[in-house]
């Protein structure tokens, strides 16, 4: 049996779902601080939303290392090329800035939310592309693919049960 043929190029992915909310919410969630803590589990974000503008985001050094990339967490940065309201994020010159080892980029990131037909759904689609080749851009891709695939699912959940995460806010903070 034949093995699979080797990717040739710079690795990258394209991952969508559906979410059961306009296309305004969707894309918010991609810019909004507390939208990004509660789906993404990011420490900090700055997010400027038009060209030029930065988009940071922060989460806390994990415990676990990778035999590859070294420990995970860290920040992944980029200046924003392109914004339309409510529909598109265009991303460059992202780096990932791990916690204890050297950056790796720069990469594109490309965020779009396209309506349905019914316009309470929308199709979100994030495309994400590296620079570069070899076996630590494959790793990152490897895991950064299988991250947002989760994460998107996160987005979904928390999108389309809100009210569910801001009762548990509530709740987690009473005394």
């Amino acid at each position: 049996m034949a093995s699979p043929p080797v990717p040739s190029g710079p690795p990258q992915f394209v991952l969508s779902t559906l979410v059961d909310a306009p296309a305004a919410r969707v894309m918010q969630a991609f810019i909004g601080h507390r939208d990004l803590a509660y789906w993404w589990q990011v420490e900090r974000s700055v997010v400027v939303p038009r060209p030029s503008g930065p988009f940071a985001v922060t989460w806390s050094a994990g415990a676990d290392r990778d035999d590859v990339l070294g420990q995970l967490g860290g920040t992944l940065h980029g200046t924003v090329m392109d914004y339309t309201p409510d529909r598109a994020l265009f991303v460059a010159d992202v780096y990932w800035q791990p916690p204890a080892s050297e950056p790796l980029g720069p990469m594109a990131l490309e965020i779009t939310c396209q309506p349905e037909a019914d316009p309470a759904k929308t199709r979100v689609t994030v495309r994400q592309s590296a620079s570069d080749d070899g076996p630590r851009w494959r790793r990152y891709f490897s895991l950064t693919e299988s991250g947002w695939s989760d994460g998107l699912a996160m987005l979904k959940d928390y999108i389309e049960n809100e009210w569910l995460y801001r009762v548990r806010t509530i709740k987690d903070a009473r005394p």
